[in-house]
């Protein structure tokens, strides 16, 4: 069973709590299997790296994985940390939306990308 996360990869969100609080990145990978996300320069740890034929190694910092409940998703439109509802549309797609100012949050990323 694959469970549905309020933030997709590229999304910008809010940080809630931890060590990282009120800082703002954008998501770089989700992984649902553990309700957690990786946002881009949050919750950065070091890693020891041994050196391989290749590479060095040595000490690397890396972002890991916060909790989806940790994190808001920023409204493209708004530009605030706002709640996501999903809504259904005539044509039977389902988007999400902001529940702050009610606009659709994927035809605004899809108007995005395609400008």
């Amino acid at each position: 069973m694959s469970i549905k996360l309020h933030v997709k990869k590229g999304d910008t969100v809010y940080v809630l709590t931890g060590k990282n609080r009120a800082a703002t990145g954008k998501v770089l990978r989700t992984i649902p299997e553990k309700s957690r996300v990786l946002v881009e320069g949050v919750n950065l740890v070091k890693k020891h790296k041994k050196p391989q034929r290749n590479n060095p190694g040595g000490i690397i910092t890396q972002e890991a994985p916060i909790h989806i409940s940790n994190v808001m998703l920023v409204c493209n439109k708004c530009g605030a940390p706002a709640r996501v509802g999903r809504r259904l549309l005539e044509n039977g797609d389902k988007v999400r939306y902001c529940k702050r100012c009610k606009e659709n949050i994927d035809t605004i990323v899809n108007k995005a990308k395609e400008s």
